[in-house]
């Protein structure tokens, strides 16, 4: 049981970086594959789809973080806390990464046919964004409160 609690731990230790990376290459290649498809039609101004294609990658960032909050020595009295923090944090960077890149994608395909909605694509990318903060904060603040061993 002990060796299970341990590995929950560690699991839970790489969880947000792991997770937060797989949302975001899913997003990232959601977004991609549809601005690929957008420029068969344009003649120029491919770059202006590169801000919606890289606006999932923030989920890695956020789950690098939180590691970092998390690393201290794994012990039976911490991997619980490990775990629950770095799986549910993982999680959720996961899916909003994903989400985002699907939205992201739609984005692009109005973009391309409306240019003057521009301003408007951005607004309901940022509302996923931040739900993704938001779990980025509460994460930082619960993995303060988890025992650090001593020595």
């Amino acid at each position: 049981m002990h060796a299970l609690i341990i590995a929950l731990g560690y699991m839970g230790f790489f969880a947000p970086t792991a997770l937060g990376a797989v949302g975001s290459s899913i997003g990232c290649t959601l977004a991609g594959q549809t601005a690929l498809g957008a420029m068969i039609d344009l003649e120029s101004g491919y770059g202006k789809y590169l801000g919606l294609v890289a606006l999932p990658s923030s989920q890695t960032i956020y789950g690098i973080v939180v590691t970092f909050q998390l690393n201290h020595p794994i012990t039976q009295v911490n991997a619980p806390g490990y775990a629950a923090i770095g799986l549910l944090t993982g999680i959720t960077f996961m899916l909003c990464g994903m989400r985002q890149g699907r939205y992201c994608a739609s984005a692009i395909r109005v973009w391309k046919n409306k240019p003057d909605v521009l301003s408007y694509t951005f607004a309901p990318a940022a509302i996923v964004e931040g739900f993704a903060v938001f779990t980025f904060v509460f994460g930082l603040l619960a993995a303060s409160h988890i025992p650090i061993p001593k020595g």
